[in-house]
C-alpha cells in the first residue's frame, strides 16, 4: 500500500518538482498546489519524448505488465483513494467506489487487447514480382504509436476519465507516453493516482518519463502545454467551451495535432403530447432524478426540456420543479 503526503508538486517523470511561486487551492482549503511553470512543462515533454523513443518498441506483453501493475496499485490503495475523492469531490462513497471498479475494468480491457494483439490491425500484402504489366511490391501496414500525448482530466469523473482513466491508459497501451494535466477540482486525488502510476512504472522498469503529471488552474498554463511542439495528440473530457478552446489552440500550432475530445452537451429532451398526457408525473420525477444524479455532475443529464405548452406540460413543470427543489 502506498503511503504518501500530498506535496502539491508536479511529477516530471519519476521526480517531484515545484519550481514556480504561483499556487492554487482546490476544494480543500488545507492543501495548496504549485502551478506548473513553462520550464517544468518543457522538462516533462522532453523527458516524455525520450521515453517514447524507447517505449514505442516495447513488446505488448511488457506494456500489459505495466498496466497490470497500475491495477494492483489502485486496488491496494482503494480506501485512500475513496477517502481523498470524497473530501475533494463531495460525491458519495458508493458512486466513487463504483467508478474505481469501472476504472479497473477499463485498464484490464486494454491489458486484454494488448495480450490478444489484433488492435495493431496488421495488413500484409505480399509481393507479386511476376505480375503484368508491372510487378507488385510487398506492402505491410501496422498501427504505430503517435508520440507524446497530453491528457486533460475531467472534473466530474475523478477516476474513469482522469489520471488513470481511459485516455491515459489507451495512450500507454498504444505505446505513447503521457503528460497528464490534473483537473484543479481534485488535485490531491490526481497526485495520489499519479504516484501509483509512477510506482507501477518503476516496478516494471519502464523508462523515466513514460508518465508525468502537471498541476494547473489557469488557461495560460494549459495553453503552454497544448502548444509545446513535442506534444503529438490531446485527450480531453469536459465542457464544450473548454474542449473547443483546446481544439482551436491545437489547430493554430505550427504543426496541428489531433484532439480526441468528449465534450459536454445541453442534452435536449423532447416530450411528445401523447406520452406527456399519459405519464407527465413519472417523466417529471425521472428527469429531475437524472438532473440530481451524483450532485448533477453526469454529462448526460437533461439540460433543455421541450414540450407542447398545455395543461399536461404545466403539471409536468410543477412536479419537476418540486422534485428538483
Amino acid at each position: 500500500m502506498l503511503i504518501m503526503t500530498i506535496t502539491g508538486e508536479q511529477f516530471i517523470g519519476n521526480k517531484r518538482s515545484a519550481k514556480g511561486n504561483t499556487t492554487f487551492i482546490g476544494n480543500r482549503a488545507d492543501l495548496k498546489f504549485y502551478e506548473a511553470t513553462v520550464e517544468e512543462i518543457d522538462e516533462a515533454a522532453q523527458l516524455a519524448h525520450k521515453a517514447f523513443l524507447l517505449y514505442r518498441n516495447f513488446p505488448d506483453r511488457i506494456k500489459a505488465n505495466f498496466l497490470e501493475a497500475i491495477v494492483s496499485g489502485v486496488e491496494a490503495n482503494r480506501t485512500t483513494l475513496l477517502q481523498t475523492a470524497m473530501q475533494e469531490t463531495f460525491l458519495a462513497e458508493a458512486r466513487l467506489n463504483g467508478e474505481i471498479t469501472r476504472t479497473i475494468h477499463q485498464i484490464n480491457l486494454f491489458v486484454q487487447l494488448l495480450k490478444e494483439g489484433s488492435w495493431v490491425k496488421a495488413i500484409i500484402d505480399t509481393a507479386q514480382p511476376n505480375r503484368s504489366p508491372l510487378p507488385k511490391p510487398d506492402i505491410r501496414q501496422i498501427q504505430k504509436a503517435i508520440g507524446v500525448v497530453i491528457v486533460f482530466g475531467a472534473s466530474n469523473f475523478p477516476f474513469a476519465f482522469s489520471t488513470a482513466g481511459g485516455d491515459t491508459i489507451s495512450a500507454l497501451a498504444a505505446g505513447c507516453t503521457v503528460v497528464y494535466k490534473a483537473h484543479p477540482a481534485h488535485p490531491a486525488l490526481s497526485e495520489i493516482v499519479a504516484s501509483i502510476i509512477i510506482e507501477a512504472a518503476q516496478k516494471t522498469k519502464m523508462p523515466d518519463g513514460i508518465f508525468s503529471m502537471t498541476q494547473a488552474s489557469t488557461i495560460e498554463t494549459a495553453a503552454n502545454i497544448i502548444q509545446h511542439p513535442i506534444i503529438k495528440a490531446i485527450g480531453f473530457t469536459g465542457s464544450f467551451k473548454a474542449g473547443k478552446s483546446i481544439f482551436n489552440l491545437a489547430n493554430k500550432r505550427e504543426e496541428p495535432i489531433p484532439v480526441y475530445a468528449e465534450m459536454g452537451s445541453v442534452n435536449p429532451v423532447f416530450i411528445l403530447p401523447e406520452i406527456m398526457q399519459q405519464k407527465s408525473s413519472e417523466i417529471a420525477k425521472a428527469l429531475a432524478a437524472s438532473n440530481l444524479l451524483s450532485a448533477g455532475q453526469f454529462c448526460t443529464n437533461p439540460g433543455i426540456i421541450v414540450a407542447k405548452e398545455n395543461e399536461d406540460a404545466a403539471n409536468f413543470q410543477t412536479i419537476f420543479s418540486n422534485s428538483i427543489n
